[in-house]
């Protein structure tokens, strides 16, 4: 996943699958995975969030901010990408 030159990196489709199910899991009534880059780690995590009103947490990526960038966003249950629009 995320193969090619706009991403930072790719990602195993299986760490992917094993995020989305720590999600679900969660005691926390999470809806959203983001995938965050940090650029200090030079590696992806997740970072899950209730609501849409809470995915721009981190700016997503190509845009300013600080060290981390949202990726991509996805619905923990359907599995689909979310996409944001302003």
């Amino acid at each position: 996943m995320f193969d090619g030159n706009e991403y930072p990196k790719s990602i195993e489709e299986s760490q992917f699958e094993q995020w989305l199910e720590e999600g679900r899991e969660s005691k926390m009534a999470y809806e959203y995975m983001l995938i965050v880059w940090d650029e200090l780690d030079g590696e992806y995590h997740p970072e899950y969030v209730d609501s849409r009103e809470k995915i721009r947490k981190y700016p997503f990526w190509g845009e300013t901010g600080g060290h981390s960038a949202t990726i991509a966003v996805y619905d923990l249950f359907s599995e689909s990408r979310i996409t944001i629009l302003d």
